[in-house]
C-alpha cells in the first residue's frame, strides 16, 4: 500500500507540473511594469483599473491588456503615487480595488519554504529504514512457509472441467461434501479423512484435480510444493511445516495441497544422508502434524506424487493418508473429451473429427493432449489459416511423438532408397501379421532423430498384452533389418534402434512375463536406490545355469520372429517394391491408401506360431 501511495503521489505531482507548464505556455504572460512606468501610464490615461493584493498590483490597461506591478514595501499605495506627483484627479479616473490577501496564501508563503525540505528528508529516511527493517524481518521470518491461498475468482476449475477420472472425482467429491456438510457424516459416526494421496503418472491431471477440488469447496485451500520445505539449514523445514499447519488450523475447515510430496516423503533409513538430515526431520514433523496427539483439527491434507513406491510407510498408514486416489491414463473416450476441452476457444474446421484424433493418441496423458491442440493451433497460425484442419491435428500428433519435420535435411538418393525399403519392410510385416497393430502412416521424411518412420497404433486401448502380440511387435521391428539384407545384401545403422527394441521385448518376454519354456517365473529383482529414485540395477536371483537358459530362450524368440519376417518379405516381394516405389514418389502413405494397396496386392495376415 505504501509503495502504491508513493507511486500515485509522484504521478499526481508530475501531472500537475505538466498541466501547469502547458497552462502557462498557452496563456499570454502579463506585462510587468515598474512603478514609475505605471505612474506614467496613469498620467497618460492608459490605465483602466488597478487591483491591490498585498504588495502586488494587477493592472488592466485601456486597450484590454493586463500588467503586473509591485508597490513599495512598508508604504501605502496613495503615498507611493504622491511620490510620483500623481494628483487626485488622475487617480479619480481609475477604478481602484483593494483585495485582502487570503490566510492560506499568507501561511503557505511562510510554511512551504520551511516545511518542504523537512518533509523530503523525512521521506528519504523512512524509505531507508523501511528497507532495513524488511531485511531484518526476512531474517526472522526465514522459518515461515511460503504458503499460497487459492483464489476461486481467478481461473476457477470445477470437476466438470476435468474430463475422465470419474472414480477419482467421486472420491474427492466426498471430501468436498464432508467439509461442506460434516454433520451428515458425523451423525453416522464417520470421521473425516486426514489425508488424500493422488497417485498417477506425470501429466495425468493430479494438480488439475486438486485445483478442481479447491474450486468445488468453499473452504480455504492452501497449496505449496514439498521442495519449499527443504533448506540448507537443519530445522527450517520442520519449522515451516509447523507454520503451515498452524495457518491451516486457524482457517479450519481447510485443505492443504502439497505437490510432489516425494521430495520430502521418501523412505527413511535408506542409508543416504544419515538419520538426522533435514529431509527426514521435515518428514517427521509432517507425520506428527497429520496424526499426532492433536487429532481434533478439521484440516485435510492432499498430496500428489508419481512415485508412491518410494514413500515412507508411516506416511501411507491409515490415520495419515487414508485414501489413495489412483489416476490412470485416459482411454479413448476420455481423450476425446480432453481434446474437446482444449479445443474450446480454438476455431476448428467443420470436418474436424476429434474421435479420430483420440484414436491416434493411445498412451497420451492429459498434458500431452493439451500440448497437441496447442501445437495444432500454432501450426495453423504459421500457415496463415483461419481454422484448424484435421491434418493440422494429425501433424501435431506426429510432432509430439517423434519431433518436428526436417525437410531441409539433405540425403543422397541411395540413402533415400534404403530408407524407403526399410520403412516398407516394417509396414509390410505389420500388415502380414494378424496380431500386429494396424499401420496408420508410413513416411520417409525425417522427424526428430528418425530418418523415417512407420506409425502403427492399436484400434482400441489395451490393458493386457499376449505373447503373440509381443512376438508380432518383435517381427515388425526386424522388418527393416531383414529388407536391408534381402534387397541390398548389407545392413545399415538405421536398424540399431529396431534391434534394441526387439531385444528388450524378448528379454521382458522371458524374464518378466514367464512367456518362455523356462516356465511361469520371473528372473531378477529390480533394485531401487532411494537417493536417485530410479531403477539403477537389478539383483540376480538365479544361478549361472539359468542365466545361460535365459540367453537361449531370448535367442529362440528372436530367431522365431526373424524367420517369420524373412518369410513374409520373400513371399510378398512385389508388395514390398510397390510400397517402396510409392514412398520414393510421394514420401508419405496414409492409412487408407496403404490398406487399399494391401488388399490389391492380396497380402493376408498370418499368425506367428
Amino acid at each position: 500500500m505504501s509503495k502504491n501511495f508513493l507511486f500515485g503521489l509522484l504521478i499526481f505531482i508530475s501531472l500537475t507540473l505538466v498541466f501547469s507548464l502547458f497552462t502557462e505556455l498557452a496563456a499570454p504572460a502579463p506585462e510587468k511594469l515598474a512603478i514609475s512606468e505605471l505612474a506614467e501610464k496613469i498620467k497618460a490615461g492608459e490605465v483602466k483599473s488597478i487591483v491591490v493584493s498585498g504588495d502586488e498590483l494587477s493592472v488592466l490597461l485601456s486597450d484590454g491588456r493586463s500588467a503586473l506591478a509591485q508597490k513599495e514595501k512598508e508604504s501605502g499605495l496613495s503615498e507611493t503615487f504622491r511620490n510620483y506627483d500623481l494628483a487626485g484627479e488622475d487617480l479619480a479616473k481609475i477604478k481602484m480595488e483593494v483585495k485582502e490577501e487570503s490566510g492560506w496564501n499568507y501561511w503557505a508563503g511562510i510554511l512551504i519554504p520551511t516545511l518542504l525540505p523537512i518533509i523530503a528528508i523525512f521521506i528519504i529516511f523512512w524509505l531507508v529504514f523501511r528497507q532495513a527493517g524488511k531485511g531484518v524481518n526476512q531474517a526472522f521470518s526465514f522459518n515461515k512457509v511460503n504458503l499460497r491461498l487459492f483464489s476461486p475468482l481467478k481461473d476457477r476449475v470445477l470437476f466438470k472441467d476435468v474430463a475422465g477420472l470419474k472414480e477419482a472425482k467421486e472420491e474427492l467429491a466426498e471430501v468436498v461434501e464432508f467439509l461442506k456438510n460434516a454433520k451428515k457424516f458425523l451423525a453416522m459416526g464417520a470421521k473425516i479423512p486426514r489425508g488424500v494421496l493422488l497417485v498417477g503418472p506425470p501429466g495425468c491431471g493430479k494438480t488439475l484435480l486438486a485445483r478442481a477440488t479447491a474450486g468445488e469447496s468453499n473452504v480455504p485451500f492452501f497449496h505449496i510444493s514439498a521442495s519449499e520445505f527443504v533448506e540448507m539449514f537443519v530445522g527450517v523445514g520442520a519449522s515451516r511445516v509447523r507454520d503451515l499447519f498452524q495457518t491451516a488450523k486457524k482457517a479450519a475447515p481447510s485443505i492443504i495441497f502439497i505437490d510432489e510430496i516425494d521430495a520430502v516423503g521418501r523412505e527413511r533409513g535408506s542409508g543416504m544422508g544419515g538419520g538426522h538430515d533435514e529431509r527426514e526431520q521435515t518428514l517427521n514433523q509432517i507425520l506428527v502434524e497429520m496424526d499426532g496427539f492433536d487429532r481434533e483439527t478439521n484440516v485435510i491434507v492432499m498430496a500428489a506424487t508419481n512415485r508412491p513406491d518410494i514413500l515412507d510407510s508411516a506416511l501411507l498408514r491409515p490415520g495419515r493418508f487414508d485414501r489413495r486416489v489412483i489416476l490412470d491414463m485416459p482411454d479413448i473416450g476420455d481423450r476425446e473429451q480432453i481434446l474437446k476441452i482444449h479445443a474450446a476457444g480454438k476455431p476448428l474446421a467443420k470436418d474436424v473429427n476429434l474421435r479420430s484424433a483420440a484414436s491416434r493418441t493411445p498412451g497420451f496423458s492429459g498434458a500431452d493432449l493439451a500440448n497437441l491442440m496447442n501445437e495444432a493451433a500454432i501450426w495453423a497460425a504459421r500457415h496463415n489459416r483461419a481454422e484448424i484442419l484435421q491434418q493440422d491435428i494429425y501433424d501435431s500428433i506426429e510432432k509430439v511423438i517423434l519431433g518436428p519435420e526436417r525437410r531441409s535435411r539433405t540425403i543422397s538418393p541411395k540413402e533415400k532408397e534404403i530408407t524407403a525399403f526399410h520403412e516398407a519392410g516394417h509396414a509390410l510385416v505389420a500388415a502380414a501379421l494378424e496380431d500386429a497393430d494396424p499401420v496408420h502412416k508410413i513416411s520417409i521424411i525425417s522427424r526428430g532423430m528418425a530418418g523415417g518412420y512407420t506409425l502403427k497404433l492399436p484400434l482400441e486401448d489395451r490393458h493386457l498384452k499376449t505373447r503373440r502380440q509381443f512376438l508380432a511387435d518383435m517381427a515388425v521391428a526386424f522388418g527393416g533389418y531383414v529388407v536391408e539384407q534381402e534387397i541390398f545384401g548389407d545392413i545399415s545403422t538405421g536398424a540399431s534402434s529396431d534391434l534394441q527394441q526387439a531385444t528388450g521385448l524378448a528379454h521382458s518376454l522371458v524374464t518378466q512375463y514367464g512367456m518362455s519354456a523356462l516356465g511361469p517365473r520371473t528372473f531378477g529383482r529390480a533394485h531401487e536406490y532411494m537417493f536417485f529414485g530410479k531403477e539403477f540395477g537389478a539383483e540376480r536371483d538365479y544361478s549361472e545355469k539359468f542365466g545361460e537358459l535365459i540367453d537361449q530362450e531370448i535367442n529362440k524368440a528372436i530367431d522365431l520372429v526373424l524367420a517369420a519376417a524373412k518369410q513374409i518379405i520373400k513371399k510378398h516381394g512385389k508388395a514390398l517394391k510397390a510400397i517402396a516405389a510409392t514412398l520414393l514418389e510421394k514420401e508419405t502413405i496414409e492409412k487408407e491408401e496403404f490398406a487399399e494397396m494391401m488388399v490389391g496386392l492380396k497380402v493376408k495376415p498370418i499368425k506367428i506360431d
